[in-house]
């Protein structure tokens, strides 16, 4: 199989407008060939999706989700073009959809665009100094660094999850094929999720620490 470019899957991304990952997925699937890979997009419904990405999407739902008889709680706005589409079963079912795969896998933000360009540069020296200490040699340590920083943001940002329901599909191909089905933009817009206890243990765990310090004085 040929190796996929980032030119090529830039080429393909400014042809259909669909997202980074889609893009290269379509031209793996298809060995590089550029016009089954733009095929291929459009059977998935993906580049129809990303054309209707711009439009604005401000009606919509504030779900929620408890999980665990309380333990864990989710609300989470998800938007759509119009109050007709906000009441249909389908746009409910996906909105509950998204509280109990957040409740469940625990996202930190729902983008990459929101992660903080100071907290990637504190996890790059993490793992640049781990790769250093693994004894990788320096002219492969930033790529190793990149390869990291990409696996972590697939961690924590909810569109790049494994979608919990269908783990061989992230929640922003679920929520592109949504777009494509129903026909309007949708937008996964905010969330909150709250773990009952959560932060007191390590509050507990710092004073009795602080304890412990104070009684070896």
């Amino acid at each position: 199989m040929a190796a996929i470019s980032a030119a090529l899957v830039k080429e393909l991304r400014e042809k259909t407008g669909a997202g980074m990952m889609d893009c290269k997925k379509a031209l793996t699937e298809t060995d590089g060939d550029m016009e089954k890979a733009v095929s291929f997009l459009r059977e998935k419904g993906l580049a129809a999706a990303a054309k209707k990405a711009g439009r604005v999407a401000a009606e919509g739902v504030v779900e929620s989700y408890i999980h665990m008889g309380g333990r864990i709680g989710v609300l989470a706005e998800v938007n759509c073009e119009t109050d007709f589409v906000a009441k249909t079963d389908e746009f409910k079912e996906f909105a509950k959809d998204v509280c109990m795969h957040i409740a469940a896998s625990n996202p930190q933000y729902v983008s990459r665009d929101e992660v903080s360009a100071s907290e990637l540069q504190k996890e790059k020296d993490i793992y640049r100094a781990a790769a250093l200490n693994e004894g990788k040699p320096e002219k492969i340590v930033d790529r190793i660094v990149d390869g990291r920083v990409e696996k972590y943001l697939g961690e924590i940002c909810l569109l790049e999850q494994p979608f919990v329901k269908d783990s061989d599909k992230t929640v922003e191909q679920v929520l592109k094929e949504k777009i494509a089905k129903i026909g309007e933009n949708i937008s996964i817009r905010r969330f909150a999720r709250f773990e009952r206890g959560e932060g007191i243990e390590k509050r507990q765990d710092d004073f009795a620490a602080e304890v412990m310090a104070q009684m070896k004085q």
